[in-house]
């Protein structure tokens, strides 16, 4: 054995793309009805948005994350306080770009008791404006890239410079897309949630949009489902299924942020598809068993755990 074989192995990095946003979260009975008021039970002040949850989960089960994206005004109370918590979590930040004069996207969360949560965010429209540094800067030492559909005004250059290059791009599809959206075949993996699944392809049934979109890129295609598990097309284009892991759910904030973190990093480690479907749906399982939004995300041996319980995908 030489020492390169005795070396520890690094692990990879990964790139997340989007804006981090500063969470007001609330514990309530109930949504509010219009008008009306409700107290609380519980609040907690964290940071979220797709990407940061995303690279909480990275570390948490392993890997390295790198964040990049537009941030407001750099003396913003809401931009140190998300700065300090990406620190303490160990995500590098120094691609991320503070817009002066711009708000940090913010956000208030009302979970109910059954764990469901809605979220009514603010995201300053000129922040869509950032300019993002050079490919070589970011995607070196790069592993693969992590990124949300609602971005691709500002990176789907550097995504497909990423694919051209051989690096994995994953999609998280968590609104809409056209059928003409760039990201489509800027992209190596497409993960949609199934609202927007249904909705990008016009169809009603998330089986016939994965068939539908399939048609139109080479990326594999996947639709995630919260406890119905996640359907997806394999190698040969047939419908898979992979089932959820069934947990008591206290707190879904984050947990689909997670299940792509997870994910990506299990691409990148070169887990095979219905593995890294399987890895990536016990960490979103076990994050929605605690409250916290993303700072509830498991380590690595608490998925390993989960995983040795045996669970395999199945054909639709």
């Amino acid at each position: 054995m030489n020492f390169q074989d005795r070396a520890p192995k690094i692990p990879p990095r990964i790139l997340c793309i989007g804006m981090p946003v500063r969470d007001l979260t609330f514990n309530t009975p109930g949504v509010p009805a219009r008008g009306s008021k409700e107290n609380a039970t519980g609040f907690v002040e964290i940071c979220g948005g797709n990407a940061l949850n995303a690279a909480i989960g990275i570390v948490r089960l392993g890997g390295r994350a790198s964040i990049c994206g537009p941030m407001g005004d750099a003396k913003e109370t809401s931009s140190r306080f998300i700065f300090e918590q990406m620190a303490h979590e160990g995500i590098e930040t120094k691609h991320l770009i503070h817009m002066p004069g711009l708000v940090t996207p913010i956000s208030a969360v009302m979970i109910d008791p059954t764990g469901e949560r809605t979220i009514v965010t603010f995201r300053d429209p000129k922040l869509w404006h950032v300019k993002l540094p050079d490919f070589d800067t970011l995607l070196d030492d790069c592993q693969a890239i992590l990124t949300e559909s609602r971005c691709a005004e500002f990176c789907t250059d550097l995504c497909a410079e990423a694919v051209r290059r051989g690096i994995p791009v994953i999609v998280d599809v968590d609104r809409a897309m056209s059928l003409r959206e760039g990201l489509l075949n800027a992209s190596t993996h497409l993960v949609f949630s199934s609202e927007p699944l249904q909705e990008t392809a016009d169809v009603s049934d998330d089986g016939q949009a994965l068939h539908k979109i399939a048609r139109l890129t080479k990326s594999f295609l996947a639709g995630t489902r919260g406890p119905r598990g996640t359907i997806w097309l394999d190698e040969h284009g047939q419908l898979q299924e992979t089932p959820a892991f069934p947990v008591h759910t206290v707190d879904t904030l984050g947990a689909g942020d997670v299940f792509h973190g997870a994910f990506a990093l299990a691409i990148t480690e070169g887990q095979e598809l219905r593995e890294a479907l399987r890895f990536a749906s016990a960490a979103a399982a076990l994050k929605c068993t605690r409250f916290g939004g993303a700072f509830a995300a498991p380590q690595r041996a608490e998925v390993t755990a989960l995983l040795g319980q045996g669970q395999s995908a199945r054909p639709v």
